[in-house]
């Protein structure tokens, strides 16, 4: 078993070990949706996504600004797929319009982290910069090791009580 020391560890590093993410959206009708992202995180945890217009999860996102967000262990690396490590938040969801500063600053951002690629969907007018906000979060390490994230400074995980 990890001390909480390591779990602590593990969570802050955690995002960096995917490049993309699982989006759960809400449709118009109330459904949920289930979808993946690449995405670029802030230290302060607060998570970009670049998306087209065009999808489900865009409009989704439009209609009610909100997202549950699933970081998830590769299943090749994990030691049993029933207990893969996973963080999940719950987010609020802002559009960045184009016309702000920041749209070019975390265009430019993904670009550094996923290539050229990025230029191309610049250029496309439907692509869309969402700002998901963590609101509430869970890290599971495995069986029965589960901690909530603090809501105060999401940098942290609550310890459980015994």
């Amino acid at each position: 078993m990890a001390s909480f020391t390591e779990v602590q560890s593990a969570y802050v590093d955690f995002p960096n070990r995917v490049q993309s993410l699982m989006l759960s959206t809400i449709s118009s009708e109330g459904q949920p949706q289930a979808s993946y992202t690449p995405f670029v995180m802030e230290r302060d945890r607060t998570v970009f996504i670049f998306v087209s217009g065009l999808s489900s999860h865009t409009q989704n996102l439009q209609t009610t600004p909100k997202a549950g967000i699933l970081f998830i262990e590769d299943e090749s690396q994990a030691k049993q797929v029933f207990a893969r490590q996973r963080l999940m938040y719950d987010c609020s969801a802002e559009l960045i319009e184009r016309h702000d500063p920041q749209w070019t600053t975390w265009a430019d951002k993904f670009k550094l982290r996923f290539g050229n690629l990025i230029d191309m969907l610049r250029q496309l007018p439907d692509f869309q910069i969402f700002k998901l906000t963590p609101q509430a979060g869970r890290f599971v390490v495995g069986f029965g090791a589960a901690y909530e994230v603090d809501p105060t400074n999401l940098d942290r995980l609550m310890p459980t009580e015994n």
